[in-house]
């Protein structure tokens, strides 16, 4: 994908983004995710299975800090998104245990996406937002050697979108927590989340394409 002419007052000269093959980015995000979500889920529905709801959570926060413990010995880095995933299922899992109750199991829906607006929130300002961590960790996208203005203020104000969802889903799982039965309130967390998340992707994919445009940037694909 190229760009088209650099606006005025950019330099003629285009600087290359580097993503990997299609093929390897789509690996890399499918590793990523499931060493984040899928292993905890998985352990999750086994240990519910075996010992209630408690045991799946237990088992969940076990299987994920196990997982960035092995990632910390073999690569000596922990990715931004296990870390997160970790912190998330441990908060849940606290709540879950210490309590017993199913209102404070619902709840821990609404309180992760609260920890998560924080988390992207605290971030967004600083020389290191979290979408940029998470697109360097998630499909290994580099930046240029030079710092681009447009880019680093992409990644900023994403950055701040996803913390608007987040903290928009908390208001919202919160609202639905109030007037909904257990069975509709998880069916719509569900479809709430999803949602949430596909319109956030969209919308981050369309800044980027503008961003990198207005940048006079081009994306190329890394060398076999």
């Amino acid at each position: 994908m190229s760009s088209e002419t650099p606006a005025a007052g950019h330099s003629a000269t285009c600087t290359d983004l580097e993503l990997p093959r299609p093929r390897r980015l789509v690996l890399s995000a499918i590793l990523s995710l499931t060493e984040s979500f899928g292993l905890p889920v998985a352990a999750y529905l086994v240990g519910a299975a075996l010992s209630g709801r408690g045991g799946g959570m237990i088992a969940a926060t076990i299987v994920i800090w196990l997982t960035a413990g092995i990632r910390k010995v073999v690569t000596r880095t922990v990715p931004a998104l296990l870390i997160i995933s970790a912190l998330v299922f441990t908060l849940q899992t606290v709540l879950v245990i210490a309590t017993g109750s199913e209102l404070f199991f619902l709840l821990q829906f609404p309180l992760a996406n609260l920890a998560l607006a924080v988390l992207f929130a605290r971030t967004a300002p600083t020389r290191k937002p979290l979408v940029a961590q998470l697109a360097a960790e998630v499909v290994a996208f580099r930046q240029p050697d030079a710092r681009q203005p447009g880019l680093d203020r992409f990644f900023r104000q994403t950055t701040w979108l996803w913390a608007g969802i987040f903290a928009a889903l908390t208001v919202g799982l919160g609202v639905l927590l109030a007037l909904e039965p257990a069975s509709a309130f998880m069916l719509l967390t569900t479809a709430a989340t999803v949602g949430g998340v596909v319109a956030g992707t969209f919308l981050s994919v369309l800044w980027f394409v503008r961003a990198i445009r207005r940048s006079g940037l081009r994306v190329r694909f890394a060398a076999p």
